[in-house]
């Protein structure tokens, strides 16, 4: 079944020679590099809105790195657990965990707002349906979507309720108490511990929690490793540049890596 939504008239998209169009003819063409742009200008609110690509190259060379992994690795086990057909990751970035995903259902869809980091995901995995389109209208047709993923991403609440099948699922992932603490507090004056909690109080009268997990990974980070971390992360911009300098001249720092999985289920 074709997943995607027209983002100007909600119809049915269909592909044909690389080109998704609707019955209302309007069409979106598949770029060279593999994915469709349903980010229509009227949805817009700047000219290039998400991540930077410094941030997406940053993040990709990262996570190429290997330091996320446990993470990944539990995402893709709560995933096979569910033994759904379908996922729609939202703000899937560059695509490091869309990738692993991918091998856990028949069909798998990743969304996101920023055109350069799904440029990058595109080169990964051509068995994904990649998508620049936005949170506000994600471009897939109402209950059509088994599981809907938000890793470190958005929750468009009445977005994923309209496009979740009725007993389908959202698995939330967000940083947990200690996530990145040392470098938190290298980086800024004041730090308070993540709270988590509060996307189950934000959900809970629409979703049903069934899962939780904390994922814990010990990093030893290299200087270009950690100048990575810093650059991919909201960090890079909120911390004083002095502050970040200086934490970027360490030849070696040591970390620990902190995360949240939640799994809800709709209610019916």
């Amino acid at each position: 079944m074709n997943l995607l939504m027209c983002p100007v008239c909600q119809k049915q998209l269909v592909l044909n020679d690389r080109t998704w169009r609707c019955e209302t003819n309007h069409s979106y063409d598949v770029a060279k590099q593999g994915y469709v742009n349903l980010h229509v200008v009227q949805h817009k609110h700047s000219k290039n809105p998400g991540d930077t690509p410094e941030s997406v190259q940053a993040r990709r060379a990262f996570l190429s790195a290997g330091h996320y992994a446990p993470l990944q690795q539990a995402v893709v086990e709560k995933i096979r657990q569910l033994r759904i057909e379908n996922l729609l990751d939202i703000g899937c970035g560059e695509g490091y965990y869309t990738n692993a995903m991918q091998a856990e259902v028949l069909q798998c869809v990743g969304v996101d707002i920023a055109k350069n980091a799904v440029q990058v995901a595109a080169k990964l995995n051509s068995e994904v349906t990649w998508v620049v389109g936005t949170g506000a209208t994600l471009p897939v047709l109402e209950h059509s979507i088994d599981l809907c993923t938000s890793l470190f991403s958005p929750i468009p609440k009445a977005e994923i309720l309209r496009v979740l099948k009725p007993a389908g699922y959202l698995m939330v992932v967000t940083p947990a108490t200690e996530h990145l603490y040392a470098m938190r507090e290298a980086l800024f004056e004041e730090v308070k511990p993540h709270d988590s909690s509060k996307f189950v109080e934000q959900l809970a009268d629409a979703f049903e929690l069934i899962d939780e997990q904390v994922v814990c990974a010990d990093l030893v980070l290299n200087q270009t490793d950690l100048k990575n971390l810093i650059a991919m992360t909201p960090y890079a911009y909120k911390a004083k540049p002095e502050r970040r300098l200086a934490l970027e001249q360490h030849e070696q720092f040591d970390l620990t890596a902190q995360y949240q999985i939640y799994v809800f289920k709709k209610k019916s």
